[in-house]
């Protein structure tokens, strides 16, 4: 959108200045002769007035950058406006990526992350301590889909001269890598055909095997590229973890599809055949497994959120994005879903919220996270690919049910932005009183189940609170260079916590442009996404 009449004014000024300056420095800056320059910095004698002229247009263009460097203009940022139809809204969240990539492009390029109010880069322990660039893998397919065609290729050129390998230092995160870094490129390639985003898909992927080399094939948590040792997390006392081993399918049964070589397949092929074999206490996947030759459940947890949440999600996606043709992680979806909604589905008094709790044993607590929200999308994707229309009508009503009251933990705050977690209890509905839990990381979970119940319903109230959100963003979560988390969404002036997420742009940016666009705008029968939201190709 255009800057407002008094920033016009200002850049106005601004620009003035320096034609000032230059024109200044064209009349009045040495010579040395009407006749003869000596230009220094090169040694040369120029005796023409081309060669003069362009020696002084050099210093033109030199004192012009200095002077930027003195007084930097400011990043345009967008303005909320008369957006108010589909069109306009989906412009306004180009917007927003055009002014969050900028900012990264300026103070963090290659960096994995940006901090928006220190200008500096920021990178999480997931990631190791090298820079990697996450956010120019997690951003081009979105950069690709809203049609920003520079930032595209800036992207683009990045990643072609990007060696993986060689840039990751440290331990890094084998779940993280896959669903960022191999789906992004997988993603790319998908949308694009550029063979160049499939080769580097298959050199991540390949850099990350050592991780599978354990007695049960398993993958460990972490994995250090350069001694190319695998280990768990501190915590997790030697145990993987569900959401992470168990949400590597996706991509890498789809890189062997495309490349035609078939040990990306065979690794997670392996994982499903162990998971198969196992008995699932009254239905139910426990959060934590041994990696032992013959595994092993650890401690009882369960839970629709943190540690599990991709798990589920990936069965049915997996089955989706063969055709169909994957029976066994459909039947293996629905055998979840159903012992889920059995034993951890609840209806809170008096606001009849529906909510998957978490448990510990027998024990239940009553907290639904952020996390867990995507719920709602994906059992309404499960109803829009079933053909018995009873079950159909069943998980659309159920994602309903999750999309109004993750709506109402956003409603239920000051910011009108949702928590990290929040609670039920005989006090409170859909609201969290623990400090520990009122945070906001630009997550996406909500917004992708609206995004899900658009598509199914076109109930437009889908589409105006994506856009409540987007406001919500611009007052509490811009910062001066990007967009930012915020430490307390009960709180009417909320601290930043300074940190632009990579999956601000795969995810949340990503769904809130496709919330505003029409259906034919990577469409849901020939399209599937990951868990970091990277489109890839259904098969048929």
């Amino acid at each position: 959108m255009s800057l407002r009449s008094q920033e016009q004014l200002v850049v106005g000024v601004g620009v003035m200045f320096l034609l000032t300056v230059c024109i200044t420095a064209f009349f009045f800056l040495p010579s040395g002769g009407a006749d003869l320059y000596l230009h220094e910095e090169n040694h040369v004698h120029v005796r023409d007035t081309f060669n003069r002229e362009e020696v002084r247009r050099k210093e033109q263009r030199e004192l012009l950058r200095k002077a930027e460097e003195a007084n930097p203009m400011p990043i345009p940022k967008p303005e909320i406006g008369a957006a108010d139809d589909a069109e306009g809204r989906r412009i306004f969240v180009k917007q927003m990526i055009k002014f969050a990539w900028d900012g990264y492009r300026k103070y963090a390029w290659g960096e994995n992350e940006l901090r928006p109010n220190s200008r500096t880069g920021h990178s999480s322990s997931i990631f190791g301590y090298g820079k990697t660039g996450a956010t120019i893998i997690d951003a081009i397919d979105t950069l690709f889909i809203v049609g920003l065609k520079e930032e595209y290729k800036e992207a683009r050129d990045w990643i072609e001269k990007f060696d993986f390998k060689e840039s990751a230092k440290g331990d890094l995160s084998v779940f993280e890598s896959n669903i960022r870094f191999t789906g992004g490129l997988l993603s790319a390639y998908a949308l694009t055909g550029d063979k160049m985003f499939l080769n580097k898909a298959e050199e991540v992927a390949t850099v990350f095997l050592p991780a599978f080399d354990t007695p049960n094939g398993i993958p460990y948590s972490l994995l250090d590229l350069q001694s190319k040792r695998g280990k768990t997390y501190s915590w997790s006392n030697g145990k993987a973890i569900l959401s992470e081993y168990g949400s590597m399918q996706l991509e890498l049964d789809y890189l062997s599809n495309l490349t035609g070589n078939p040990i990306f397949a065979q690794k997670c092929d392996k994982i499903r055949d162990v998971l198969t074999s196992m008995n699932k206490p009254e239905g139910l996947y426990p959060i934590y497994i041994t990696l032992e030759e013959t595994p092993r459940w650890g401690q009882h947890l369960f839970s629709m959120g943190a540690m599990a949440d991709s798990f589920y999600e990936y069965l049915l996606k997996q089955w989706i994005s063969t055709g169909k043709t994957d029976e066994r992680t459909k039947r293996e979806y629905e055998e979840a879903i159903f012992a889920m909604e059995k034993r951890m589905l609840f209806k809170s008094e008096p606001s009849n919220l529906w909510y998957f709790g978490k448990m510990n044993g027998n024990r239940v607590e009553h907290t639904f996270e952020h996390l867990a929200c995507f719920s709602g999308g994906m059992v309404v994707l499960h109803a829009m690919n079933e053909k018995n229309k009873t079950i159909a009508d069943h998980y659309l009503k159920l994602g309903k049910e999750i999309g109004h009251t993750c709506h109402e933990s956003y409603a239920r705050s000051t910011t009108g932005i949702g928590p990290e977690s929040f609670q039920f209890t005989s006090s409170i509905e859909a609201k969290t009183e623990r400090r520990q839990d009122s945070y906001y990381i630009l997550r996406p979970e909500v917004v992708e189940t609206w995004f899900y119940l658009w598509r199914a319903t076109k109930d437009e109230k889908y589409r105006q609170w994506a856009w409540d959100h987007v406001q919500n963003l611009e007052k509490y979560c811009k910062g001066a260079a990007g967009y930012s988390g915020i430490r307390d969404v009960y709180s009417s002036e909320p601290e930043q916590d300074d940190v632009q997420q990579s999956f601000l742009f795969a995810e949340l940016f990503k769904y809130l442009y496709l919330i505003f666009s029409d259906d034919d705008v990577i469409p849901l029968d020939q399209w599937v996404f990951n868990t970091e939201a990277h489109p890839f190709r259904i098969r048929h």
